[in-house]
């Protein structure tokens, strides 16, 4: 039943022999630049709209403290995440972002770069970062301890977010869709489960898009604090 439960997750599974479960990260980029040659359609302008709300969000937390360039980068990422996210819902697509190896690979080379930046370029305004305004001396020390701390594990804390998130909605169908067998002969009770599968379906989907606008968003942020 437990390796039943976590076979989704599993990146060593193979496809003809052929260990190709990660280059599912990759799909994304054939969905997009098919955009540019079909006719405007719904889909496109509810697209291009999230696109410049995200644009002028991200501008404005970057306004006066980075290149506004640097909120492209950041609606990439954010378009990366949602699109690895919704293909993990679909039957037999391999899930990325529900591993802390793909999470990770997208927190921890932020951070770090953020981290080096800030410490290189504006040092002082970092140290000032670690102590903040009006607290009393004899608290200072342990400021500095908690807020060295809070930065360290910031990739840590993006990273488990991500990937918990998609895990424990997976686990939820995966588990729903386990019992369907054992209830076969109740016609009631297997309404109520396809039932409950739409809803947890519906939930998921929000989750797919929420987690990759805190992760977007959280980067963006901490990237505003090092200037």
């Amino acid at each position: 039943m437990m390796t039943n439960l976590f076979s989704s997750f599993d990146p060593t599974s193979n496809i003809f022999n052929i260990p190709m479960n990660w280059l599912s990260t990759l799909l994304g980029l054939l969905i997009i630049p098919s955009y540019y040659w079909l006719i405007p359609n719904r889909s496109l302008v509810m697209w291009n709209m999230v696109i410049n709300k995200l644009y002028s969000e991200f501008k404005t937390l970057l306004i006066g403290k980075m290149n506004m360039g640097s909120s492209f980068m950041f609606i990439s990422l954010f378009s990366m995440i949602l699109f690895n996210n919704f293909l993990g819902l679909f039957p037999y697509i391999f899930t990325s972002s529900s591993h802390l190896t793909f999470t990770l690979s997208l927190a921890l080379p932020f951070w770090l770069t953020f981290m080096l930046y800030g410490w290189i370029n504006n040092t002082q305004h970092m140290f000032a970062h670690l102590v903040p305004q009006g607290t009393p001396p004899i608290l200072m020390p342990f400021m500095v301890c908690i807020e060295t701390i809070s930065n360290v594990i910031r990739p840590l804390t993006l990273a488990v977010r991500l990937a918990a998130n998609m895990i424990a909605g997976h686990l939820l169908l995966t588990l729903l869709g386990n019992t369907g067998p054992m209830i076969m002969n109740s016609t009631i009770l297997i309404q109520i489960l396809i039932l409950s599968q739409i809803l947890l379906l519906i939930l998921e989907l929000a989750v797919s898009i929420i987690q990759s606008y805190v992760f977007a968003v959280l980067t963006t942020l901490y990237s505003s604090e090092v200037n």
